[in-house]
């Protein structure tokens, strides 16, 4: 058999491509063209990050077997995602938002975090093979990266890929089932937005502190937006990357000793480098959200931090095989059934709590869709409620990567 090689193997001219090719995908996201506006109607923009490197993949045109971008992607740019997205964390405007607005959104990470167990415990009785499989190409192990995507975002999932030795074949299925199943409840949510003084009247629900919220969050966008300046972007860089650095540093301390002295904590991933690595720098963001970095997002930190994310989503769609989904149609059912648990949760706690659908909608997709689209279905009920989205899924980022471990050992557990 004669294996061909990829018609372009330098890794510079690989990063020049997937970046001209982000350019062109967010440049007609904008357009104001007709074309482009029924087009991504029904074609999600985040869905062709994905789909489109790997289409460059399976025609031959790159190898994302060969090529070292998403190994150095991976570990250098997503530690720095993490802390740009978490350095944002305003734990005072969200305790503004009111307990229900947390509770809500608390109770569908939740919903996420035992509904993946639960999906696989209901298949291994009614079809093991669908969720079974051994080593990395384990189910179990590619449905913790929809976990980790379901509760924080693309850097979760990645995280999740890593952390849990994810193979990618199995990988490559499960980035088409969360994207897929994601944009369908995405789309149930807007729909729900259309409709959501019905849904509050079942609810029994007050919407009033809505209003109140929208005047608060036109008040904190127009008090903290600014113009960057080249000082306030050095900034972001050196403690993006300066604790990234620190991260990597006690990594290379912690994981060793941990072989050495526990080895038994192999099984719960505590010997992997790149989780602690990962776990470090998300908390590292965490911590300096209490400090006066935390006003660098006035200059553009989670943007920065979003720009980098993309990258990280097309070098992971440059190793992906788009024909995957073919031999794993049943794992659709799998994630449907899933996101179906996780929005029945949210509604009885709704329902229980009386909370507006507003605070479903959006903290359902501040967890499914994180920061790129809980503002979208949040702009639904109102633009100036758009920053509640983003807040809720910041949060998401905080949480996504000790949700997704935990749901992810569970999934282990139950596993066939």
């Amino acid at each position: 058999m004669i294996v061909l090689e990829a018609l372009i193997t330098n890794d510079a001219v690989v990063l020049g491509l997937l970046m001209a090719l982000l350019g062109f995908i967010f440049f007609t996201t904008s357009s104001s063209s007709r074309f482009w506006l029924k087009f991504y109607k029904w074609v999600p923009s985040l869905l062709l990050c994905y789909f489109i490197p790997s289409i460059f993949n399976s025609a031959g045109i790159i190898d994302g077997e060969k090529s070292q971008l998403y190994p150095v992607i991976s570990r250098y740019i997503l530690p720095v995602s993490l802390v740009l997205f978490t350095i944002s964390i305003d734990f005072v405007a969200l305790k503004k938002l009111g307990p229900k607005a947390l509770i809500i959104f608390l109770s569908g990470t939740i919903g996420i975090v035992l509904g993946g167990p639960l999906a696989v415990l209901l298949f291994s009785w009614i079809s093991p093979e669908t969720v079974g499989g051994h080593g990395p190409e384990a189910v179990w192990r590619g449905l913790t990266t929809i976990a980790g995507s379901w509760i924080g975002g693309s850097a979760n999932q990645a995280a999740m890929k890593e952390v849990f030795n994810v193979g990618d074949k199995v990988f490559s299925a499960m980035i088409t089932i969360d994207v897929i199943v994601a944009n369908l409840w995405m789309a149930v949510l807007l729909y729900g937005a259309g409709i959501t003084k019905k849904i509050d009247k079942a609810l029994k629900a007050d919407a009033s502190d809505i209003e109140i919220l929208k005047d608060k969050m036109e008040t904190f966008h127009r008090s903290n937006a600014s113009i960057p300046t080249t000082g306030d972007l050095m900034k972001i860089f050196a403690i993006g990357f300066g604790t990234m650095g620190l991260s990597h540093w006690l990594a290379d301390i912690i994981a060793p000793a941990i072989a050495t002295h526990a080895p038994y904590l192999e099984q719960f991933s505590l010997t992997s480098g790149f989780f602690w690595v990962v776990l470090l720098a998300t908390t590292f963001g965490m911590a300096l959200s209490f400090t006066r970095a935390r006003y660098l997002e006035a200059a553009g930190a989670s943007k920065i931090g979003s720009v980098l994310l993309y990258v990280l989503v097309a070098s992971v769609g440059m190793k992906m095989d788009i024909t995957a989904i073919l031999d794993n149609k049943g794992l659709f059912a799998v994630g449907l059934v899933w996101m179906l648990f996780h929005g029945i949760v949210m509604m009885v706690t709704a329902k229980l709590i009386k909370a507006p659908f507003f605070f479903v909608a959006v903290g359902s997709q501040a967890n499914v869709g994180g920061a790129a689209s809980a503002p979208i279905v949040a702009s639904a009920f109102s633009p100036a409620l758009a920053p509640v989205g983003v807040l809720l899924a910041v949060l998401g980022y905080a949480l996504g990567t000790y949700g997704a471990y935990i749901s992810g050992l569970m999934m282990q557990a139950v596993a066939p």
